[in-house]
Formats: C-alpha cells, sequence, structure tokens
C-alpha cells in the first residue's frame, strides 16, 4: 500500500539500524524518551528496541491523554452522569480508566449511568440535540490534536444556542509536560532518569509545529526530533538523535516534514485560542501538577463550561498504591516492573490508565512485549522450545 509499505521495509530499517550502531560513540550510553504513546506502540509492534544496539534505551513517556488523566477528572465526570443525571459523552478509551471506589465510565454506565461512547465532539453536539430535555456533557480530553475539533463543538454550539451542551475539558498541552519533565522536583518521588534528547509526537506537531519546541532545546540543551508514527520515521528519528548528540547539538529536527511545519496549523490555532485559554495548574498522572499545561474554556464561552454550570470543584485522588503507573509514566520504571502487571493488572482488567490505551506503555506491552522479559530456561538451550 503506498505510503505505508515503504515506511516498513525490513530491509531498510535493518540498513537504518546498522547505520545507528555504526554511529553509537564506543563507550557511550544513549537515552532517548518517547513522550507519544503512538511511538511506544509503533517500538514494541515492530520490534524497534531489537534492531537497536544495547547502548540506546527507549525511554517510554506520558504521551498518552488516556493515561496522564488523573483519576479526580474522572469522578467529575461519573458524578455529572450519577447524580446530576447529565448525558456524558467521552472518547472510547476513556470509559475504562479506573476511577474512584473501584469505579469506571464503564461500571457506572452498568450502574445507571447515561454514558455515551462517541467518536467525535460533533457526535456529542448531536446528541444534545436529540435530547433537548436533557444536559449533555462532552468529556473533552486530549493533547492539542484533538483540542481544535472540541473548540469548533463549542463554537457550533453557540452558533445554534443549544442551551443544554456544555463541555467538561481535559485538554493538556505537550511542550509544558516535556519541561515539567526535565525540571520538576515534585516528580522525583519516583527516581529520576537520565534523558539525552525526545522523539516529538507528530500529530501533536502538525497543529502546533516545530516552533514551541525550540525553548527547551535551548534551554535544556536537549535535542528534539519530531518523528512520524511508521517503524521507519522512528528509527530515522533515533539516528537524527544520535548524531545531534554526537555532535553535542541540542536543536528542533523534523523527521515528519512530510506533514508537519515550523509554524504549524494557524487556522486551528487561532479556533484554539479563542474558544481556550491556558489554566494556572492541572494534575497530570504520573507528573503531580503541571504549571500552565491545560486549557479552560475562556469566560466569553462560560455557558457552554460544565464546571461552570455544574459548579464542579476537583479533587485529587491517590492511585492505587501498588499501581506503578506514575513512574512508568516518568520513565523511571517499565511495566514489567510493577507487580500487577500481567496478572491482577490486564487489558480487560486495567488497575491502571497505563494499561487502558492501545497507546499505554503497560498495554503495548503486553501486547507485544511481555514475553521478552521471561528469563529462558535452560530447555532452550536445549532445543525443546521453537
Amino acid at each position: 500500500m503506498k505510503y505505508i509499505d515503504e515506511f516498513r521495509d525490513g530491509d531498510v530499517a535493518r540498513a537504518v539500524a546498522q547505520r545507528i550502531a555504526a554511529e553509537c560513540q564506543p563507550g557511550r550510553r544513549y537515552a532517548f524518551m518517547e513522550f507519544c504513546g503512538g511511538h511506544t506502540h509503533a517500538i514494541a509492534r515492530y520490534g524497534i528496541t531489537e534492531l537497536l544496539p544495547p547502548t540506546i534505551r527507549m525511554i517510554h513517556g506520558p504521551g498518552c491523554p488516556v493515561c496522564v488523566l488523573p483519576i479526580g477528572r474522572i469522578d467529575q465526570a461519573i458524578g455529572l452522569a450519577l447524580e446530576q443525571g447529565a448525558i456524558v459523552a467521552t472518547y472510547g478509551d476513556t470509559m475504562r480508566v479506573p476511577a474512584s471506589g473501584s469505579l469506571s465510565m464503564m461500571k457506572a454506565k452498568a450502574r445507571g449511568a447515561d454514558i455515551r461512547m462517541v467518536y467525535s465532539a460533533a457526535d456529542a453536539l448531536a446528541i444534545a440535540r436529540a435530547h433537548p430535555e436533557r444536559q449533555v456533557v462532552f468529556f473533552a480530553i486530549g493533547f492539542e490534536t484533538t483540542t481544535p475539533p472540541t473548540a469548533l463543538a463549542i463554537r457550533q454550539a453557540a452558533a445554534e444556542d443549544l442551551p443544554n451542551f456544555s463541555v467538561l475539558a481535559c485538554h493538556v498541552l505537550t511542550p509544558s509536560a516535556i519541561t515539567h519533565i526535565l525540571e520538576s522536583p515534585e516528580v522525583r518521588q519516583w527516581g529520576t532518569v537520565p534523558i539525552d534528547g525526545f522523539v516529538g509526537p507528530a500529530h501533536v506537531s502538525i497543529i502546533i509545529g516545530a516552533q514551541p519546541y525550540e525553548h527547551f532545546a535551548d534551554e535544556y540543551r536537549k535535542p528534539v526530533v519530531i518523528s512520524g508514527f511508521e517503524p521507519l520515521d522512528v528509527m530515522q528519528s533515533i539516528l537524527m538523535l544520535v548524531r545531534q548528540v554526537n555532535d553535542g547539538r541540542a536543536e528542533v529536527e523534523n523527521q515528519f516534514t512530510r506533514a508537519v511545519t515550523r509554524e504549524g496549523n494557524l487556522a486551528a490555532q487561532r479556533l484554539v485560542a479563542e474558544v481556550f485559554e491556558l489554566r494556572e495548574r492541572f494534575e497530570w498522572r504520573g507528573l503531580g501538577e503541571v504549571p500552565y499545561s491545560a486549557l479552560k474554556i475562556r469566560p466569553a464561552w462560560a455557558r457552554f463550561d460544565a464546571e461552570q454550570r455544574f459548579a464542579l470543584s476537583y479533587k485529587p485522588v491517590p492511585d492505587h498504591k501498588q499501581c506503578e503507573c506514575g513512574a512508568i509514566l516518568r520513565g523511571v520504571k517499565q511495566p514489567q516492573d510493577c507487580k500487577l502487571f500481567g496478572t491482577v493488572c490486564t487489558p480487560e482488567n486495567p488497575m491502571g490508565s497505563c494499561m487502558v490505551s492501545s497507546e499505554g506503555a503497560c498495554a503495548a506491552h503486553w501486547t507485544y512485549g511481555r514475553f521478552r522479559s521471561i528469563p529462558v530456561v535452560a530447555a532452550a538451550a536445549e532445543g525443546n522450545l521453537a
């Protein structure tokens, strides 16, 4: 299939892997964080780790919108459905994120809450039109990629004067989180991990462009390569990071030139700026409160703000004591380091958000890599294992 197969060519991948190994300097170790869960998924699915030399370590970052969603926000949405009688519409993965009291949106739905899975903000608008007698709340999550459709839905609701539609906005910002990972003492309760560079998210960068990453590349001397999600995209980006580290450079490079520009999508940026403004603080699962890392609805659009309409207050809720999602999102631990992984916590029964989304580190490791961490027994050496 054109534009897909050529980015998954095994022979080319092995050639790039050989080039990476050749350019790694003797005695030097490299640690790169892929911020986005899409890259984590690609690395696990296509066995990229096995192609890389042992001197390169890929660190899973917090870049899955479902994974970083704190319990307190899920509790708010469930409360709107169970206690306020609202119809809550949200994306599919969000339905399974564990909340307080052993609940999730899916389990709350089983208890009678009217919570519906939608594919877009436009679907939530359609529900509001179909049920004028009910309050409909769109539980909006995601990075910069999904924010413009939410802004468009709010503007459309205003144009139609829909009095029963509102948005519980949980949109978060990528550059702020990367900065927080590099400097915040709050995340060090899980330990620290050396990071030599970042594989930057392509879909986010289509909206915001490459320019927002330039500040922390300069300030923190960490190279960034914006990468596509196909295996050859990721491998080329790793090669570009190795070259930057070897040269002592800390620049923002764009591997995904077929879709990302320095300026980004200016029309989408204007739409978001019209409807949203920065929050002073927002809690991220695994990172704690991150300053200016999320968006809230502007006062001019307050009648479509569920937090204002229902007078919601936020209450932080700690994760399960044995769940290592916080450390995994921080890159300090691997999924197999968690005592719950693969036993109590599975995709069918997730205890933490990293196992919920298909892009979460635990879910990716469960699907593609969990057997790699099992020690090889002596029988294998005797030829008893294929």
